[in-house]
């Protein structure tokens, strides 16, 4: 059944010919191969380039996904912050294995990653926590995330809470049930899109978690 409002889908289409990936273009890791190309997405003025979108589980198998901002990135893996009452702080406390998935349209590329995510502490968390905008430190505190809420208007009384129990100080604390993930990955997926389909997808894989070994393939688009 077609869906006339949505116009003809099976007629947009477009050719990616901006770039290819050929394994001699590959970093010798894929941390570093991130950040080459993270910078490049950056330096090209995408709008948020650390936007990804984290794909998890719950205890019942059913999957779930939704954009989060990547806030910080090294050679363990990569780091996000969250209610960790929130429905994919209960994924990943019942199956902590996780997706990323870095979708850089405009450079016709994307990155996937695959990983185990474990809590930060809280000293990481409450110095991140700190560098954030008053307002959502107070939103922070107003927002059970995931949870059924009225109306904006109650969201709205809620924010207005916080602001005034806290009025007056800056020092905004970490809310108990506010937390961070670090995604420790064993699977890197680079994509870049070519012509006619036959798109570029190198793949950096390891054992397991804590090896420093990778294996790089090619895959079939």
């Amino acid at each position: 059944m077609t869906q006339p409002h949505l116009g003809d889908l099976a007629a947009m289409r477009e050719e990616y010919a901006a770039s290819g990936l050929d394994e001699s273009d590959l970093a010798g890791d894929p941390f570093a191969m991130f950040d080459r190309w993270f910078a490049e997405a950056r330096d090209a003025g995408l709008h948020e380039p650390n936007a990804m979108v984290v794909a998890t589980v719950s205890a019942e198998g059913r999957p779930s996904a939704r954009t989060v901002l990547l806030k910080g990135a090294d050679d363990l893996g990569f780091r996000f912050y969250t209610n960790s009452e929130s429905r994919k702080g209960s994924d990943l406390a019942a199956v902590p294995a996780c997706s990323l998935l870095f979708p850089w349209h405009p450079l016709e590329r994307q990155v996937r990653v695959d990983g185990v995510a474990e809590p930060l502490g809280r000293d990481e968390v409450a110095a991140y926590f700190a560098s954030r905008p008053r307002g959502s430190r107070l939103g922070a505190w107003a927002s059970d995330q995931s949870r059924p809420v009225a109306s904006r208007a109650e969201l709205e009384e809620a924010w207005a809470a916080a602001e005034e129990r806290f009025e007056g100080s800056d020092d905004v604390p970490v809310p108990p049930q506010w937390g961070g993930y670090l995604v420790r990955p064993w699977r890197f997926e680079f994509w870049q899109g070519r012509r006619n389909r036959l798109h570029d997808r190198l793949v950096y894989e390891r054992d397991h978690v804590g090896s420093t070994s990778w294996t790089v393939t090619r895959l079939a688009p």
